[in-house]
């Protein structure tokens, strides 16, 4: 058994001298620690800092953190909520219609309390209020009317004349009618998209109060006021007599 101890010794040996002397280091470095345990009186002790010091050491670094944190966190939300507030107030009045507006103005109004009044007075005040009202609203449609009635500074309005009396010149086709004449008027023009030279005649019945006009004339009528069921024409003088 000695011999045997002897010659693991001595492996030992041999093995740490091929590791090198650093090896050796950290396992005597490795036994030392695990065989000696830490004793309080080898490690330094540490600074132990009273509560003094440490108020005073966080009392410059944190006050002036807290300073600006604190107002900044109470502040804006009120900067934020207030014109909130006021925008939507301002939004919804302006979708109301003009008389629901009027009456939230007048309910914000500083109200003072009036001198105590009878029904009978009461009411006399209410018609007088109403009578003043009344006129004042009379006066501004009138203002309202002389303004829509006042001629602008435009262009001013045409003259409008009377329809010159249409005038034909044509042939006498017929003079049998008491007082009557008829005449053909030809019209020739050229067609607008054939080009071609269109011939057309109408005829119209004119009146000749004293029977001037015979078949074949050339007269001259004038459009006039309805003389008949077909007379719109009235004869103004002959032209040139058949022959």
């Amino acid at each position: 058994m000695a011999d045997d101890e002897k010659k693991d010794v001595e492996t030992t040996d041999e093995d740490a001298q091929a590791a090198g002397p650093d090896a050796a280091s950290e396992e005597s470095a490795g036994e030392g620690d695990a065989s000696v345990p830490d004793s309080p009186e080898s490690t330094p002790p540490a600074e132990e800092a009273s509560p003094a010091d440490d108020a005073e050491d966080k009392a410059p670094a944190d006050a002036p953190a807290e300073a600006q944190e604190e107002p900044v966190a109470e502040e804006k939300p009120e900067a934020e909520e207030a014109p909130a507030a006021e925008g939507g107030d301002a939004s919804e009045e302006d979708d109301l219609p003009w008389k629901v507006k009027r009456r939230l103005q007048k309910s914000r109004r500083p109200h003072e309390p009036g001198p105590q009044l009878s029904p009978e007075e009461r009411a006399a005040k209410r018609a007088g209020e109403q009578k003043t009202r009344a006129g004042q609203r009379s006066k501004q449609r009138s203002a309202e009317r002389g303004k829509k009635t006042a001629a602008g500074p435009g262009t001013p309005p045409a003259e409008h004349e009377a329809n010159a009396a249409k005038v034909r010149q044509w042939i006498v086709v017929s003079d049998k009618g008491e007082k009557s004449i008829t005449v053909r008027v030809d019209i020739v023009r050229r067609h607008r998209v054939y080009e071609k030279v269109v011939r057309r005649s109408h005829t119209l019945h004119a009146h000749d109060e004293r029977n001037e006009a015979g078949e074949g004339d050339v007269v001259r009528v004038v459009e006039t006021r309805p003389l008949s069921k077909t007379k719109r024409w009235r004869l103004v003088e002959v032209v040139e007599k058949a022959r």
